[in-house]
């Protein structure tokens, strides 16, 4: 049995497309809608303790996060259901991280195909709770963009509402987060932590991290602005981020960020909470269904 978490109300056309084709979906499947934010979590946990084989989140990155805590739940690991995704988001950084297909047809096929790659999972801890990732988080200029970002601007033009969004958030101050747990005490403007490689998209802000590597993977710039960031980029682009002033990285099994004041942070492109926050790692946690090439 198979089944699907999905947003009956998504906009777009890929949430649209994949709508229309639902009725036609080979093998036995179970569609789970959702219907406002937090119900993935409840629907993947039901559908886990019910035993249920392959448990798929159809939709973006906010969404398999939710499927993913809801796998989790149970506090057993490795956790017995598969995770499988159907991209259907603004980003879908975590599908780009498996090499799934865009193609909903071809990711479909992904998923009967059934083709497996054990990866850890990793969490946020602070006061509101224990929040597991499967591929990024932040703090600094990228939550404070997340937090001005433009919900009408991000269904019409996509990733560029960031964009967008983050020069907003670099005319105000930015908290500056400290960090711990690592090789040396930092401190930063924009703090990432990477299970993956990727970053708002196809970005290797991490390039030495394995979602299977059993560490999380630290990236920062310690100033945040115009030049810093077009800096960041070209290195970013020409593969020399690693070797650019001005960018730290580590690596460590755990790390705690903490901020003067009130500062928040994201998993997965959503603000969930506020500093401090500390992120560690569950070694070998989960199945995810990769590409069948």
């Amino acid at each position: 049995m198979i089944a699907v978490i999905f947003n009956p109300t998504a906009r777009g056309e890929k949430a649209t497309a994949f709508k229309s084709r639902l009725s036609s979906l080979a093998g036995p499947v179970r569609l789970l809608p959702t219907r406002g934010p937090g119900d993935g979590i409840a629907l993947a946990a039901a559908a886990a303790a019910e035993g249920i084989g392959t448990i798929v989140a159809a939709g973006g990155d906010g969404t398999v996060n939710e499927v993913a805590n809801g796998l989790a739940a149970a506090g057993r690991f490795p956790i017995a259901p598969r995770l499988g995704v159907i991209p259907l988001g603004t980003v879908n950084v975590f599908a780009k991280e498996l090499g799934l297909p865009s193609d909903l047809d071809a990711a479909w096929k992904c998923i009967l195909a059934g083709r497996v790659a054990r990866i850890d999972l990793a969490s946020a801890n602070h006061a509101g709770g224990r929040r597991w990732f499967v591929q990024m988080a932040g703090a600094g200029l990228d939550s404070e963009a997340i937090a001005r970002v433009d919900w009408s601007l991000k269904k019409k033009f996509g990733p560029l509402a960031y964009v967008w969004a983050g020069f907003g958030a670099l005319a105000g101050p930015l908290p500056r987060i400290r960090v711990t747990g690592g090789e040396a005490p930092v401190s930063a403007e924009l703090a990432l932590i990477g299970n993956g490689r990727f970053y708002g998209g196809r970005y290797p802000v991490f390039p030495g991290a394995r979602l299977s590597d059993g560490r999380l993977h630290l990236a920062l710039l310690e100033r945040a602005n115009l030049l810093s960031l077009a800096r960041a980029a070209v290195a970013l682009a020409s593969g020399r981020l690693g070797r650019l002033s001005g960018v730290r990285h580590q690596s460590a099994a755990a790390f705690r960020f903490e901020a003067d004041g009130t500062a928040s942070f994201q998993v997965e492109g959503d603000n969930i909470g506020h500093l401090p926050a500390e992120f560690g790692i569950q070694p070998a946690a989960l199945d995810v269904i990769v590409r069948d090439d």
